[in-house]
Parts: structure tokens; C-alpha cells; sequence
């Protein structure tokens, strides 16, 4: 007999947390059920936040039916079977697990946790979970852009051969101007990490996705650019790369990484050295407001993805004759490449809030099967392992640090 329970015609789900992510995750919950035919229908119950009149308007605003303070609360109600977690890192673990043990399956946004403990406790909630048929995952959005499904599908096909090399890279300045304001994505007991955690946590996830390789071994350093930062207050001047806010004449030491430059080693499923990868994740990138960029060569071709192009896919065929070689561009809009059927005409371009839409599709559908839906929790804490070895070499200077458990 099964010990995967039945899944109701609509799952009720509770998000925890409603800033710049919750926006995103409601617009997923939202558009996915008004253009893809799901195996359960989602309903967009309560959104939960501290302070209760914002969470009022954002409730409002998104279309969630009611609005809550407190999380525990929610999550032992028998009205809720999913729980949605968007808040900042410090808080995953506490809520993912006591979600869990309640019997709701739980989406949970990257990095899975702050700290390899947690991200292990983690799992193991989830491990606890999946024998009673509920089910997790870690929100790595990009593997859900079209074209970065697509590249994987090639790699996947043997269209670019052996993987050979990877060149991934997650570039932005929103940091660039010294007077930004401290913000929580600055503090590590919040965030437990900067640029290597928030952004680079997915050029890790998504060369892996890619490839379908895991990185074994890293070496790198870590830098903090501008160490003390404005204190959030009410000075004159406005600025508008802080990610909102502006700035007083107090001052407070920013605790995270700025920049993050590593090398590491993949796996090699035929045995020997693997492939080397090239990383980096830095807020200082001027110009560059969200270029994660992968770039894939094998021993028969080589792919490459931007997501400032996001509809787009780089690629290049070298069993072409040398006077046909050259990389091309692939438009990632037709009906048959990965998640376009639903959506607009050939030619019609997707953004950037779309992968949320399509990780909605692959939960349900995932829960609505009875499987673990990808990436687990477990994938989110070998990329938490990844960080943490990385931060590891930083500090002691080792040239390399390995990844496994």
C-alpha cells in the first residue's frame, strides 16, 4: 500500500514572509493554475508577516484571502497543506521543520538554510516527512527559465559531448554606491552569507543543473568591498541601488562577503579528474544590474546562458564543418521547448516572474504524483556545502576544501 496520501482537488497554502520574494511567490501561486492544466489547484489562503497591517495591504495587494502574525499558529491549522517560506535565512529552519512535522509539504527559498547544522536538520525533517508522503523543495527559480532547462536538456542529449569546463558567474552593483544603507542581506546572522549565499548560491545550483554534475572540491576567497554602511534612517538623500530605504549618519559594519571568485572541481561519472568550473558572485559588478551567466564547453560543442537574455540560449556546434562553426542563438520560445506550450505565441517573450509560475507546476505536480520534487532539500544542502567550503578556504587560506558530507 502506498504511503503517499491523496491530494484534494485544491491545496491550501500559507507563504511566510511577504517582502521582495513574497512578491514573486504570489505571482507564481497566482498566474500557474490560469495557464497550465494542474493536478490540484492551489488556493492562496493567508500570508503571514510580522507586522500586521503590512501584511494586511501585501495580502490585499497579492490576492491571499486573509492575512496572520503568527507563523506557528498557521502552520498547525488543519486548513493549510502547503507552507511557503520566504523570509530571510535565520528563519528557515525553525519554520521549515515545525511545517514539516505538522504534515505540510513546504517550499522553502535558497540558500535551503544559514549553516550546514541547519540545512542538515533540515533534511532530516524532511527525510521524517517523506515517509508519511510529504514532500519538500528548495526554490532555485532559474532552473525553471526555459532556455536553462533547455541548455540541460542538450548537455543531457550529448549535443555538446563530454563537459569539459564551466564558466558561471552571478554580476550585480546594487552595492556600488558606498552610502547604500544597511539592510538585513548585510548582517551574516540574518542572511549567514552575502554575495557568495544570495547569489551565488544559484550560479552553483544552476551550473549543476546544467551539467548534471556536482562540484567534489572548491578553492577561493571571499572579500567584503565596504565594511561599514548608513544605519536605515531619515537622510535627505535618496538611494535608489539600496534596494529601498535611505540612509542616516549612524553607521554599521556590514558582516557578509561583497565578493566571491572560486574554482572548483566537479564529479566525473566515468571515473578520474573532473570537469574544472570558474565562479563568481559579486554586488560590485558596475553596470550589471543581474547577469547570472553560465557558460558550458565540451568535447563536442558548448552552450551559454545569461539571464539578462534570459529568452535566449548561446550555442555552438563543432561537428559543423569549420566554415559553418560559429556560436548561434537559439530563441527559447516555441511551444516545444521546455514550459513554453502554455504561454504566448512563438516569438513572445517570458521574464523573469514566470520560473516562479513554472515552480509552482513542477510542486504540484511532484506532490499531486507522489514524488519528491527536484531540487530537494538534500540538493539545497550540498550547495550549502559548496558555500560553506568555499567560506572554509577563504578563512584559512587552504587551496582546497572538499564538499561531501
Amino acid at each position: 500500500m502506498s504511503d503517499t496520501p491523496p491530494v484534494a482537488e485544491k491545496l491550501r497554502v500559507a507563504m511566510i514572509g511577504y517582502g521582495f520574494m513574497g512578491a514573486a511567490h504570489s505571482q507564481g501561486w497566482r498566474v500557474a493554475p490560469r495557464f497550465f492544466d494542474l493536478a490540484a489547484q492551489p488556493s492562496m489562503d493567508v500570508v503571514v508577516g510580522r507586522d500586521a497591517s503590512a501584511v494586511a495591504a501585501a495580502a490585499e495587494k497579492w490576492g491571499w484571502r486573509e492575512s496572520a502574525t503568527d507563523w506557528r499558529e498557521v502552520i498547525a491549522r488543519d486548513d493549510i497543506d502547503v507552507v511557503d517560506i520566504v523570509t530571510p535565512g535565520d528563519t528557515h529552519a525553525e519554520i521549515a521543520i515545525a511545517a514539516l512535522d505538522a504534515g505540510k509539504h513546504v517550499l522553502c527559498e535558497k540558500p535551503l538554510a544559514n549553516t550546514v547544522a541547519e540545512a542538515e536538520a533540515m533534511v532530516d525533517a524532511a527525510a521524517r516527512a517523506a515517509e508519511k508522503g510529504i514532500r519538500s523543495m528548495v526554490g532555485f527559480t532559474y532552473r525553471r527559465v526555459p532556455a536553462a532547462t533547455f541548455a540541460r536538456d542538450l548537455v543531457a542529449a550529448g549535443r555538446i559531448g563530454d563537459v569539459r569546463q564551466v564558466r558561471a558567474s552571478y554580476r550585480q552593483d546594487w552595492l556600488m554606491d558606498a552610502e547604500a544603507p544597511l539592510t538585513w542581506r548585510m548582517q551574516k546572522d540574518r542572511a549567514g552569507s552575502g554575495a557568495l549565499g544570495d547569489i551565488g548560491a544559484h550560479a552553483v545550483d544552476l551550473s549543476e543543473y546544467i551539467t548534471g554534475l556536482r562540484l567534489e572540491s572548491v578553492s577561493g576567497v571571499i572579500d567584503t568591498i565596504v565594511r561599514e554602511r548608513p544605519l536605515p534612517g531619515t537622510a535627505d538623500r535618496s538611494l535608489s541601488l539600496s534596494k529601498g530605504g535611505t540612509a542616516s549618519d549612524e553607521r554599521g559594519e556590514v558582516t557578509v562577503d561583497d565578493v566571491a571568485l572560486f574554482n572548483g572541481r566537479f564529479s566525473n561519472p566515468s571515473g578520474g579528474f573532473g570537469a574544472l568550473g570558474s565562479f563568481e558572485a559579486t554586488r560590485f559588478a558596475t553596470g550589471r544590474k543581474n547577469a547570472l551567466c553560465v557558460e558550458v564547453s565540451g568535447s563536442l560543442g558548448a552552450l551559454s546562458f545569461d539571464l539578462e537574455r534570459l529568452n535566449e540560449l548561446q550555442f555552438y556546434d563543432a561537428t559543423l564543418p569549420a566554415t559553418e562553426q560559429g556560436f548561434r542563438t537559439i530563441l527559447v520560445t516555441e511551444p516545444d521547448h521546455p514550459y513554453l506550450a502554455p504561454w504566448w505565441p512563438a516569438g513572445h517573450m517570458l521574464g523573469y516572474e514566470h520560473g516562479f509560475s513554472h515552480q509552482v507546476v513542477d510542486l504540484i505536480e511532484a506532490i499531486a504524483a507522489g514524488e519528491q520534487p527536484r531540487p530537494s532539500f538534500e540538493d539545497g544542502l550540498h550547495v550549502q556545502r559548496v558555500l560553506d567550503a568555499v567560506e572554509q578556504s577563504s578563512l584559512s587560506g587552504s587551496a582546497w576544501i572538499p564538499t561531501a558530507g
